[in-house]
């Protein structure tokens, strides 16, 4: 595996910008494929469906932006290309209806998970819009994903190792092996847009040239391009939106897939402090919190082990993974967890539901799907059994946290209050949930370190 120090790769760069982003006049549209996308923004909505008056709704809302949740990330690429197709079809109406023009962002995983090109080419098709450009930039600071020179990395401690070294890129659906973005784009669409039609806009660009020659960039790109756009700090995307908002107001248009970082530049939201407890505002409920974890990376698994060895007071609830995969026995697995989760619960106790760590996987992309969502449809069912209401819930994973919001939850609209900790939203249920109000923890699987889950929940208290 190559490693590279972080702080001399660092070193090496020209100084960050010290540039403010300038917001775009268009109202952003995020299209995430997972909760997990809202973890730089706060103030914002987040909707579960795309019905066209709920898209009208929100385009007539002052907020700069809206997260509209597909979780197209736990289904098969036909689903996602329907999904992006149906929801870019009502923005296009709705835009017209309101008068309010967007901007669209599909938000992925900041280490590369998930349906690329196919996300982005039915969008493409479905908003009737001619695209200058697709600007590809999945850097995320605070997860330690970082673009230098075309080549994604991903922080481990002090090192940065190129994505397509990391174990993100094995993952069982949307594995890869370029760390180049512009190799990979040539390998996600088989060779439709070679690594040479790809575009780039590099450090030095962002950081010598700047917002001058970023536009200039933009301006002699062909019609369709996909560009991507290197950024090692939040200076590098604020000068990204200073040139966008040049060539946007010369009539230029553009689709973005990107990670959480830019969508906080180019709606104008500034960073902001952690939630504190108080911010939270929890329920004066007796029982204590709910931790569901689906995910299999390793940070995850890392993170349920510290925190289970570390808080006595917290109840384990192991599901046994093989019994739900097996139909005869999966209803008994499924009863058996929904009684020990409610009798923890009822005790006043916060209670850990999670998967049994061996990862089990299928022979195809397509069985392995088909693994998740019968382990994120039985998490479902379990939660959605709750008789005592849990005085916060954190789930961990973006599939699991999808599920359990918009399934288990019946979450429709939320509002994004921050982060409790570096990447982690924190989410308020709307009046529509079945908990309204529910402080809901959105943990990305592959965010933060060892212990940064047990902090967590140490601040949440039971």
């Amino acid at each position: 595996m190559t490693t590279i120090s972080r702080a001399k790769l660092f070193r090496s760069l020209p100084p960050e910008p010290m540039l403010a982003p300038r917001p775009t006049a268009h109202k952003v549209m995020v299209l995430d494929d997972d909760p997990t996308g809202t973890q730089t923004v706060y103030g914002v909505a987040v909707v579960t469906e795309w019905s066209l008056p709920s898209l009208e709704a929100e385009l007539r809302d002052a907020s700069p932006c809206c997260y509209i949740l597909t979780n197209t990330r736990a289904f098969p690429p036909e689903r996602a290309r329907a999904i992006n197709q149906e929801i870019g079809q009502a923005l296009a109406r709705a835009s017209r209806s309101t008068g309010r023009s967007v901007a669209v962002i599909s938000r992925s995983d900041s280490t590369l998970r998930g349906h690329f090109p196919v996300e982005t080419d039915a969008l493409a098709t479905a908003l009737g819009v001619s695209f200058d450009g697709t600007l590809l930039i999945p850097a995320f600071f605070d997860g330690g994903r970082f673009t230098i020179d075309d080549v994604h990395y991903v922080a481990e401690g002090a090192n940065l190792t190129p994505a397509g070294e990391t174990e993100f890129a094995q993952d069982a659906s949307f594995g890869y092996r370029a760390s180049n973005l512009r190799e990979w784009v040539a390998e996600k669409t088989a060779g439709r847009v070679s690594a040479g039609e790809v575009a780039s806009i590099s450090i030095h660009d962002l950081r010598i040239g700047g917002v001058r020659a970023v536009a200039s960039k933009l301006l002699a790109l062909a019609s369709g391009s996909v560009v991507v756009v290197n950024a090692a700090a939040r200076g590098d995307l604020a000068v990204l939106t200073q040139a966008l908002s040049e060539t946007e107001q010369a009539g230029r248009r553009y689709l973005f897939r990107t990670a959480a970082d830019f969508v906080a530049a180019y709606a104008g939201i500034e960073p902001r402090a952690w939630l504190t407890k108080a911010e939270m505002q929890f329920s004066q409920v007796a029982a204590g919190g709910l931790v569901v974890v689906g995910s299999y990376v390793g940070k995850t698994s890392a993170q349920l082990n510290v925190l289970l060895g570390h808080d006595p007071q917290l109840e384990p609830v192991e599901v046994q993974v093989s019994r739900l995969l097996r139909p005869g026995s999966r209803p008994a697995e499924i009863h058996r967890c929904e009684r020990a989760v409610n009798d923890g619960l009822a005790r006043g106790k916060s209670v850990a539901l999670f998967t049994s760590r061996r990862l089990l996987t299928g022979r195809t992309s397509q069985e392995n799907l088909a693994i998740g969502e019968t382990i994120s449809a039985s998490l479902v069912t379990i939660v959605r059994a709750l008789s005592t209401p849990p005085r916060w819930l954190v789930a961990k994973g973006g599939i699991t946290a999808s599920e359990i919001a918009t399934k288990a939850l019946g979450i429709r609209r939320a509002m994004v209050l921050g982060q409790i900790a570096r990447g982690v939203p924190v989410w308020r249920a709307g009046e529509e949930s079945r908990f309204p109000g529910l402080p809901y923890v959105v943990f990305p699987g592959n965010v933060g370190e060892p212990d940064t889950l047990r902090k967590v929940i140490t601040l949440l208290g039971p």
